[in-house]
């Protein structure tokens, strides 16, 4: 029987992909390994392998189609001995072929790195609970009758399901009602609230906004998978997070002499071309790291059932990239060399930008660093990326006035922001955090102890 080949997941978050390029055409002949196409997720462009071995007999979704759901039929294979043309003209089904034909890479597939039973997926994607019964639908027994996939959609952007109409059976909340109340449509009147209670005033819908300003003033950009993403995460983050705030200033003098002392030594290639050229980004992501053992209770991921700690420091650090943002993880980065450190962060920035990063070298990770010194900025706060309980922001290093034994001196001063899920990490705790990383980036030679 013909093979269906399927849009692949390619992360545990991913539910549409975009087909940007087929590398067999029809007819070709492919074995199990072949790279036979190029998906676009929002972060990134991972090729698929097909795990069957035949003839591609038909192409169902032509390159350039957005937006494909995973598990649709993208293509079918004739399989060995089978007739290419009846293969593909048949229809598709789910019963005509086991739905493994591709998939990701091997190191695309790789689950990122273990970690203890009770941690639980990212914010971006919660784990589906169970259907509620028919017997409690919607208006019966005071529960919402909704899909899992639905509930998943609503609490990504935010909205409470019980204020979504729903179109499905029985008055069932579907995914395709959530995705009207993005917008502001389909949604239930509120219900009074109590005498005394604040009003919550409701989003604006598309209309609303639109309404405000003269047509033809404005065009309208389509979000992209990226930024769609990213708007839901950090609502959710910033909705389901109590985020708090720890600002500290370090004297950097000490880390630009060593940085200038460490790039002058630095061995050179054939081309007499430095091996390495470390940035302040580099210190601060090491003095992170450090500081991070050096405060284990910190170095943590809340979950409802009980407080993942972490072996190792594991750094994201944001980059900048067209359409929005991503961040690359530094693994185990409290044992790497500053040297170490900026050369993966040179690959990934440079692999981010064109969206050639994998799903392990971006998922995860046990806290972030978020440096807009290089834009002039001195100061800011962060939105924590979940599972992360922390998130170091950083601004510009500047000569500013200092007050020492009485006097006033000039001095390299570089302010940081942490900020903390009051969840997993209280103030005092946070305050020694930050502590421990100012004093290693004040010192940078204590980083190495």
């Amino acid at each position: 029987m013909p093979i269906n080949i399927l849009m692949p997941a390619l992360s545990p978050t991913m539910e549409k992909g975009n087909l940007a390029k087929w590398l067999k055409k029809e007819g070709d002949k492919v074995k199990s390994g072949d790279v036979i196409a190029e998906i676009e997720t929002d972060k990134a462009t991972m090729e698929v392998e097909a795990i069957d071995e035949g003839t591609i007999a038909k192409i169902l979704v032509p390159e350039g189609t957005q937006d494909v759901p995973v598990n649709d039929v993208i293509a079918v294979l004739a399989g060995e001995g089978e007739d290419v043309k009846a293969a593909g003209s048949a229809k598709p089904s789910a019963s005509a072929a086991p739905p493994k034909a591709a998939e990701a890479p091997a190191a695309a597939r790789a689950p990122a790195p273990a970690a203890p039973k009770a941690a639980p997926q990212p914010a971006a994607a919660p784990a589906p609970q169970p259907a509620a019964p028919a017997a409690q639908a919607n208006g019966h027994g005071g529960r919402v009758f909704s899909s899992p996939l639905a509930r998943r959609l609503a609490k990504e952007a935010g909205i409470d399901v019980a204020m979504v109409t729903g179109t499905g059976p029985h008055g069932r909340v579907v995914a395709r009602d959530v995705e009207q109340a993005k917008s502001g449509k389909g949604l239930k009147a509120p219900a009074a609230a109590p005498s005394g209670a604040p009003a919550i005033a409701p989003t604006m819908s598309d209309k609303q906004i639109l309404s405000l300003f003269e047509p033809g003033s404005y065009d309208i950009v389509p979000h992209d998978g990226m930024r769609r993403t990213i708007a839901q995460r950090l609502t959710a983050s910033i909705q389901n997070v109590p985020h708090f705030y720890l600002t500290i200033d370090c004297d950097i003098g000490k880390l630009l002499t060593a940085r200038e002392e460490i790039n002058a030594a630095a061995p050179k290639d054939k081309e007499k071309k430095p091996l390495y050229k470390i940035s302040v980004n580099d210190f601060v992501i090491k003095a992170m790291a450090v500081a991070l053992q050096k405060i284990p209770n910190c170095n943590v991921s809340w979950t409802e059932s009980g407080m993942v700690k972490h072996h190792h420091s594991d750094v994201g650090v944001a980059v900048a990239m067209p359409g929005g943002l991503i961040t690359p993880i530094i693994r185990k980065a409290e044992t790497k060399t500053l040297s170490t450190i900026s050369n993966e962060m040179k690959d990934f920035a440079a692999r981010a930008r064109s969206r050639k990063l994998k799903p392990e070298e971006y998922q995860g990770g046990t806290t972030a660093v978020s440096n807009l010194g290089m834009y002039g900025i001195s100061h800011f706060t962060a939105v924590i990326n979940p599972p992360h309980a922390t998130i170091l922001a950083v601004g510009t290093s500047e000569e500013r006035p200092v007050v020492r034994g009485g006097k006033i001196e000039i001095a390299h001063m570089m302010s940081v922001t942490l900020s903390c899920d009051h969840r997993a990490i209280d103030g005092a705790l946070g305050a020694e955090l930050i502590g421990a990383f100012k004093q290693l980036i004040e010192n940078p030679v204590m980083m190495m102890v």
